[in-house]
């Protein structure tokens, strides 16, 4: 069985669901009813990657308290198969928690609190043994939200942790995914983001972190921007523009079919990658991989939340295998 960690954070999510006049008979305003889940990068990366390729055993590495969010949280992980074995609980911290807002067209904006997040101590629960745990599997998936919510006193022990199990033959995995809020400058972010680019061996950016990091704005400045570093895999995300590919010396360029009905954006990114890399760490050449992964992340994107409801997500999937039935 193939093993994957993710590290990183899940917080608590609030998201509108409905409307409803006040009640107060001096008052024409409407309040907001609000429908709470969990959801982060990096879970949301997890959760699709185990949704669609279940035989893969998908690890979150993560901190929560021992409130009842963190309780609840704990069991959506186990409800979703993830494995909990590095989810630690603190005994003072919380789960961060934001609240998301969309536009008429699906973009998203958020309000986070999530000073007293338990995941930016995760590094204090993690000690030699549990390394060489992480140093048994075979790929370790972290992200810039990752980097930017650990604590500034513990990245030394982040980057010796990831020298140790990239040297054990770990494949390293990086996604930027920049959020300028959550640096204090962006010197800080370039300086973190760059040192992951030095231990990475599959990238999977945005060119929109690089646009505001790095004032680039195709994928080909990203390209050449990312030739200083050592990879296997360059897999550039430019939305409707496609996706760029640099694999083997060879450079890609895959169309995507734009999405016509874009109703939340939040988690298009994290599918993709959690798609992405199980079909990889499956066996799936780049191009199926690519097609795969584009698929899904244009079928989260019609549904609202980060995380599409189990039962429809699955019904895709069963569609995609009978396509794939069909084609053979």
């Amino acid at each position: 069985m193939k093993n994957i960690f993710l590290f990183g954070e899940c917080m608590v999510e609030l998201m509108a669901a409905s409307k409803e006049k006040s009640s107060s008979c001096s008052s024409n305003t409407s309040s907001k009813l609000l429908k709470q889940s969990f959801a982060g990068d990096v879970y949301n990366t997890a959760v699709y990657l185990k949704r669609t390729f279940a035989e893969i055993n998908v690890q979150l590495v993560t901190a929560v308290g021992k409130d009842n969010f963190s309780l609840d949280m704990i069991q959506a992980f186990e409800n979703e198969n993830i494995g909990t074995d590095h989810v630690y609980q603190s005994e003072h911290k919380i789960p961060g928690l934001y609240a998301i807002q969309l536009d008429d067209v699906g973009e998203r904006s958020f309000t986070y609190w999530r000073d007293n997040s338990a995941a930016r101590q995760v590094m204090q629960h993690i000690d030699e043994d549990t390394i060489k745990l992480l140093a048994q599997g075979d790929m370790f998936f972290f992200s810039g939200i990752s980097l930017a919510v650990i604590e500034p006193c513990a990245r030394a022990n982040f980057w010796a942790m990831i020298e140790k199990i990239k040297a054990a033959g770990v494949i390293i995995i990086f996604d930027p995914n920049y959020r300028a809020r959550m640096w204090d400058n962006q010197a800080e972010a370039k300086e973190q983001f760059e040192q992951a680019f030095s231990y990475a061996d599959t990238l999977l950016p945005g060119v929109d972190d690089f646009e505001q990091l790095y004032s680039m704005t195709t994928s080909e400045d990203v390209y050449h921007f990312c030739q200083q570093y050592q990879f296997d895999e360059l897999i550039i995300k430019n939305g409707e523009a496609g996706i760029f590919c640099y694999a083997n010396e060879q450079a890609y360029h895959f169309e995507i079919t734009p999405v016509e009905n874009v109703v939340d954006t939040t988690s298009a990114g994290d599918s993709f990658n959690g798609v992405y890399l199980g079909a990889r760490i499956e066996g799936h050449n780049i191009s199926s991989a690519i097609a795969l992964a584009s698929k899904a992340a244009g079928f989260v994107i019609g549904h609202y939340g980060a995380i599409v409801e189990p039962s429809v997500y699955q019904q895709f999937i069963d569609e995609q295998l009978q396509l794939k039935i069909s084609t053979h």
